[in-house]
């Protein structure tokens, strides 16, 4: 009988996940129906972008002025999480997904009649509100569900908000050409926030696991912290740390990319890949939606096998060395798509391994509001990269946001090996 059999068997009278006996593919329906929640919300981040235009056009507002609310989603989509995983903690996850999934379709819906900015601004904050109630609880869930698997359930949801716009980003912007944007708003915003509310009401919350049972394939805590009292441990302001650099160095390379594309004067130049021919800031962007997808799950799936920090150290070395690569040959248009598929895969399993992470050092019954937590380096990340432009028009170029953005994951790396291996393996002992 292997390890992933040994949690979820059962004998006959013994139900030994502590609570109702479900069978093995139960957890499986629980996060597949996490994963499209994800799907469905990924439009609210990822297709912004197809509406923008339209709304200036429409108004007369300043682009700039119209990204703020982009910006309003972003904060209160991340920082909200803490509080939204504590209510899943406590409440379980079917009512915090079915408030979410209502606010998703309000804020899209107001949106859609949205005549001020101020307007457009409170519906930014109701669909942030409403996405980072689903993001938080779906992530969470996954957690609690398989404690044998925490990456590769954590990196299969997390996909499902990374990859998820793909499949709508075609017929939202068809609709925006043949109905406008408002329809668009309305229609898809009413659609995505019911499935998330007809969807909500099939979540269940993971039974307890019992801690001789859940330690398996990697070291986890014996026993759960709150959130009151991962904030004292040192370890997680690390794991913090180590996020908000990874994360920021990633977006300052990516988010620069079309800006850097311009400079480096290839981004209409075509490239052929396997038959595949497109512009190379084209291709690139294409190729981001596809790897931002894949490295959650591959990465995830790692780290189960052979250990998050270990896992870490692969996948941080791998960013600072492609950031390096990217900036030094990506002038050649094949090395820039390339490069740029090797940066988006090395950057995106942030949002599988430190979930994971945070639920194997501090335990199942909080994993929501603690993942939450850490979830907000996210946000943090976000508020340093406007520093890269600053950073290149002071120095002229592009060169000093590259060598940061590098040295940030090369840091992250090692302190992954040297400082919180020790640190966790050190934590976990005192909690057993």
């Amino acid at each position: 009988m292997n390890q992933h059999t040994t949690v979820l068997s059962t004998s006959p009278g013994v139900t030994p996940l502590g609570g109702t006996a479900h069978s093995p593919a139960y957890r499986w329906i629980q996060l597949l129906l996490g994963i499209v929640c994800m799907a469905m919300i990924a439009n609210l981040q990822y297709g912004w972008t197809l509406f923008v235009n339209p709304i200036a056009d429409k108004h007369g507002w300043s682009r700039a002025a119209i990204q703020v609310a982009f910006t309003i989603f972003v904060l209160t989509e991340t920082w909200l999480v803490p509080i939204e995983g504590y209510l899943v903690d406590r409440f379980g996850p079917r009512p915090v997904v079915l408030v979410g999934g209502i606010l998703c379709g309000l804020g899209w819906a107001l949106n859609s009649i949205a005549d001020s900015l101020t307007l457009l601004y409170i519906a930014a904050a109701v669909g942030g509100v409403g996405a980072g109630a689903v993001y938080g609880t779906c992530v969470g869930n996954a957690l609690k569900w398989f404690p044998d698997r925490r990456g590769l359930a954590a990196g299969l949801t997390a996909a499902g908000f990374g990859a998820g716009s793909a499949l709508t980003i075609v017929p939202i912007s068809a609709f925006i050409k043949s109905d406008g944007y408002e329809a668009a708003f309305l229609y898809f915003g009413l659609g995505q926030g019911l499935i998330v509310f007809l969807i909500s009401w099939a979540l269940t919350r993971a039974p307890e696991h019992p801690k001789n049972l859940a330690t398996i394939g990697v070291q986890q805590s014996k026993r759960d912290y709150s959130p009151t009292e991962i904030v004292k441990k040192p370890v997680f302001w690390v794991m913090y740390a180590m996020f908000v650099m990874v994360a920021a160095g990633g977006l300052m390379a990516t988010a620069q990319l079309g800006p850097i594309a311009k400079d480096f004067k290839i981004g209409d130049v075509p490239v052929n890949i396997m038959g595949l021919m497109l512009p190379a800031l084209t291709f690139a962007l294409a190729i981001d939606r596809v790897l931002n997808g894949l490295t959650r799950p591959f990465f995830g799936w790692v780290s189960d096998k052979i250990g998050r920090e270990q896992t870490m150290f692969i996948a941080f070395a791998l960013e600072s060395v492609g950031i390096l690569a990217l900036y030094t040959f990506g002038q050649n248009p094949i090395a820039f798509v390339i490069l740029t598929g090797v940066v988006f895969f090395a950057w995106g399993e942030i949002y599988s391994l430190f979930p994971s992470t945070c639920a194997d050092t501090f335990g199942s019954k909080y994993a929501a509001a603690n993942a939450g937590m850490l979830y907000t380096a996210k946000g943090t990340a976000s508020l340093l990269v406007p520093l890269s432009s600053v950073l290149a028009t002071a120095t002229g170029s592009w060169h000093a946001v590259f060598i940061v953005a590098s040295i940030m994951n090369a840091v992250a790396a090692l302190m992954a090996w040297f400082v919180l291996r020790p640190m966790r393996r050190a934590h976990m002992n005192q909690s057993a």
